[in-house]
């Protein structure tokens, strides 16, 4: 079967029939070398000799070969044994057949490089007489054996699909949740096609609520992530179900802004919320990846911290608005040495507005001392703002983290950096918050949906403090670091900048926080700079589809 060009090893060399019931064609396609030489279930089973050090192109080829022919024969023992944890490949490669219900499958083998072999899968997935085509590329990695020196097929769950991770497992049948047709809070319908960041939502609201929304589940094929039904990522509908109605708190127009405005900066996240009900109207990531960076991320915030410590300051007394406010180049605090942006100062006499404004970190340093309390910030974050406490929002969220620190790291958390974790949807809510005066825990379906609990926070903000840091944030959005970013922003405004450095990136990650009327949003830019620069025209474009 030797010749110049690719040949496929097809239909009869594969056939297999299990329980006197055809399981149909598998094939595979040999692109590796122009032959099909050796890519057979007899070849998987021929002597293969060990060897040491690490594996040949020869090993490479034939090991890929012989892996991807077992498999596509449908003989689950042959492929496993051909990698390095049988017991485990083994079971795994049976379900691709039971579990899945995958029909028939084309696997065509790439060139390899180096000890890795791409390949694709050209499946049919049929299920109770109904069949449809599943194509998909995945990959392997010869290795060598550690107790047998023979060259193995690495084992991971992502050589059956590129998505499965440990424990998970591909599932056709009736679907574990009926398909919903989520709305806005108006009733305009959201899709992940026309809204790409929602994909994660929507996906976790079907699962959650999909039984709940009335309709009728369709038959599908979906990674089952712990290997216990539930459906956590669809692959392939093969009969649609009915959908049932889910209202959400999102709005169509500010969504939409949001998925613009991402599209700007990869590495992006923005979310908007309403200060007065705490609905999110908007999330929206450019990740290039599926995580949900904007509602489940974990980063330092940065200088917009300061609206949290800037109230905490107010209510205790230690500042106002309107009082002097000392703003050195520098400050040595407890070993750690803290600088303003590019070493700026600010005149003797200039207030704490003006600090505020131009976002002077060792104003706010300076305070340590005076607050006397190293776990005083982390109460404010939690008991004026909601930071940590379990919301409920109707997806999976991190709800922020303020730990307890001493010293120079307690310092560092005074202007959003060291060991403080956030979000956009974090600090969207801690701007809601300063508007509002209290805290309203963010949601993105309604609470009467579930009757679940909804956190609430022990205490609003002091009537005082409140006033003056809305203040401040008017100013920062006219005459501040955020003007510019603001300008074409109309209504009642306030923002905060912000960049925090991270470790190994050679530009801080940029942060800003704003809010218009009764809208309030933050935007985090990966490596984007200061804050006004990358993330603030993200929020000001969002503010302005309110």
């Amino acid at each position: 079967m030797r010749s110049g060009a690719k040949v496929a090893v097809v239909g009869a060399v594969f056939a297999v029939v299990a329980g006197g019931v055809g399981y149909g064609a598998y094939s595979v396609h040999d692109d590796m070398t122009g032959g099909s030489e050796g890519a057979t279930t007899r070849s998987a089973a021929a002597p293969r000799k060990a060897g040491s050090g690490p594996v040949t192109a020869g090993e490479v080829e034939r090991t890929a070969k012989d892996f991807l022919a077992a498999w596509a024969a449908g003989d689950a023992a042959a492929a496993g044994d051909l990698t390095d944890d049988a017991a485990t490949a083994t079971p795994a490669l049976a379900g691709f057949r039971g579990q899945a219900h995958v029909s028939k499958a084309v696997i065509t083998p790439g060139a390899p490089a180096g000890a890795e072999v791409p390949f694709t899968v050209d499946a049919t997935v049929t299920y109770e007489g109904v069949s449809k085509r599943l194509a998909y590329a995945s990959r392997l990695t010869v290795v060598r054996g550690v107790t047998t020196g023979l060259p193995l097929v690495k084992w991971a769950p992502s050589v059956i699909h590129p998505n499965l991770t440990d424990g998970a497992v591909l599932r056709t049948g009736e679907a574990a949740a009926p398909p919903v047709r989520a709305v806005d809070h108006a009733g305009v319908e959201l899709t992940p096609e026309k809204y790409p960041s929602l994909k994660s939502v929507l996906d976790q609201l079907r699962k959650k609520y999909g039984a709940d929304a009335g309709g009728k589940p369709g038959v599908e094929t979906w990674i089952d992530a712990t290997g216990e039904g539930a459906a956590d990522r669809t692959l392939l509908t093969l009969a649609k179900g009915v959908p049932g109605e889910l209202r959400t708190t999102l709005d169509a127009d500010v969504q939409a802004a949001a998925e613009r405005a991402v599209k700007r900066y990869g590495g992006s996240s923005v979310v908007a919320v309403r200060p007065s009900t705490g609905e999110i109207r908007a999330v929206a990531n450019n990740r290039g990846d599926a995580f949900d960076a904007a509602l489940a991320g974990k980063q330092a915030p940065g200088s917009t911290m300061k609206i949290v410590t800037a109230a905490l300051l107010l209510e205790k007394g230690l500042v106002a608005a309107d009082r002097p406010a000392e703003c050195p180049k520098e400050v040595l605090y407890q070993g750690r040495t803290f600088h303003n942006l590019e070493h700026f100062d600010l005149p003797a006499g200039s207030t704490f507005q003006e600090s505020f404004k131009r976002s002077c970190n060792t104003a706010f340093i300076k305070l340590i001392d005076d607050v006397d309390d190293d776990a005083a910030l982390g109460r404010e974050a939690r008991d004026v703002f909601g930071i940590g406490l379990n919301w409920q929002t109707g997806v999976a969220t991190f709800d922020g983290a303020v730990p307890a620190e001493t010293g120079g790291e307690a310092a560092a958390q005074y202007i959003g950096q060291g060991t403080i974790q956030m979000n956009a949807l974090n600090v969207a809510s801690i701007t809601a918050t300063a508007k509002h005066g209290s805290f309203k825990q963010p949601v993105i379906v309604p609470r009467d949906l579930d009757d679940r609990e909804i956190a609430t926070a022990a205490r609003g903000l002091d009537g005082s403090a409140a006033r003056q840091l809305r203040d401040m944030m008017r100013a920062t959005a006219t005459s501040g670091t955020g003007a510019a970013a603001m300008a074409g922003v109309g209504g009642d405004k306030g923002a905060k900048t912000g960049s925090a450095e991270v470790g190994g990136q050679a530009d801080s990650n940029s942060w800003f926080a704003g809010f218009a009327d009764d809208l309030a949003a933050a935007a985090v830019v990966q490596a984007g700079g200061h804050g006004g620069d990358a993330a603030g025209p993200l929020v000001a474009s969002v503010l302005n589809a309110r």
